[in-house]
């Protein structure tokens, strides 16, 4: 399988500080960028597990004897490590959103440059498609979802479109989805509106928005102390969870604190915010969106 180069490679690996003889998690294998990446800086006695749920990435599966590729959702982390007898690791990796396979694989549904069956299905296995949620969604569902994952304005129109579209034969590729929706996408901002409709589709099809909560949750029990997290995030809602999860270890509200007013998260931040110079970005156009934030598990008190 045909993959781009991976985004922020060298400044996610670096931020896993990786020891030679450590475990480390890539929860997004795709291509094997990233791994590979890890393996060259790991000893003979180091370990790298992955996950990747789409079964194309699962044929990029690398023949090292320090790897493992599990087929499985990130979501599952901890359950699928401790299968293979894992209860700690040194750092983890994640780079969300879509591979860019996935979108160049026309029949996939999701890109805007091919007509195709509506899917956006990152695994075979997942029942919900993206022609469920257009077609059997209610206008008000759509509407929320559009407006909270695609950032759209005119949510409550396109809702309209959507459910007034559909009514008889139903809308089964993204061209009808288009059609359904031509009079929202004036010529000069066609291409971004339609992306963002695709996102929010995509983003409820994948339950990405519950994946990475599910994960990050996970998180500060698998690290060692002293371990780290590397994320790399494409769109604000994901970055959002990141940044307010390792400020405070929770995704709304203020972090907790204890009885003489100290506050106590379990992951503080590395480095500043780091984003792709402008040579990666004109190298790949992928990454002028990216966002990595590293973290440490910090020292468990008392």
């Amino acid at each position: 399988m045909m993959y781009h180069n991976p985004v922020l490679l060298k400044e996610s690996v670096d931020g896993l500080n990786i020891k030679e003889n450590g475990i480390y998690v890539d929860v997004t294998f795709g291509g094997g960028g990233h791994s590979k990446e890890i393996l060259k800086r790991l000893g003979v006695d180091g370990k790298l597990f992955a996950f990747d749920q789409d079964e194309d990435a699962q044929a990029n599966t690398l023949g090292d004897k320090r790897f493992v590729l599990i087929g499985e959702n990130f979501r599952y982390i901890t359950q699928f490590l401790k299968f293979y007898g894992i209860r700690k690791v040194d750092g983890i990796l994640a780079d969300y959103g879509v591979s860019s396979h996935q979108f160049d694989k026309a029949e996939r549904g999701f890109s805007t440059r091919f007509d195709a069956d509506l899917d956006m299905r990152m695994s075979k296995r997942n029942e919900l498609s993206a022609y469920d949620v257009v077609n059997t969604y209610s206008y008000d569902d759509l509407r929320k979802l559009l407006f909270s994952y695609g950032d759209l304005r005119n949510a409550n129109a396109l809702a309209k479109a959507i459910v007034d579209s559909r009514e008889g034969k139903g809308i089964k590729t993204t061209e009808e989805l288009k059609l359904a929706l031509l009079k929202f996408l004036p010529e000069h901002k066609k291409h971004k509106i339609l992306a963002q409709i695709y996102q929010a589709i995509r983003i409820e099809v994948n339950q990405e928005i519950a994946v990475i909560e599910e994960f990050l949750e996970q998180v500060p029990e698998l690290l060692n102390e002293g371990g780290r997290l590397s994320v790399i995030s494409y769109h604000s809602l994901e970055d959002r969870l990141v940044k307010r999860f390792i400020r405070s270890g929770k995704f709304e509200g203020e972090p907790e604190k204890d009885f003489y007013g100290n506050i106590s998260v379990p992951l503080k931040k590395v480095g500043p915010l780091v984003v792709p110079s402008k040579i990666e970005i004109a190298q790949n156009n992928r990454a002028r969106s990216a966002k990595l934030r590293i973290a440490e598990r910090v020292l468990d008190k008392g």
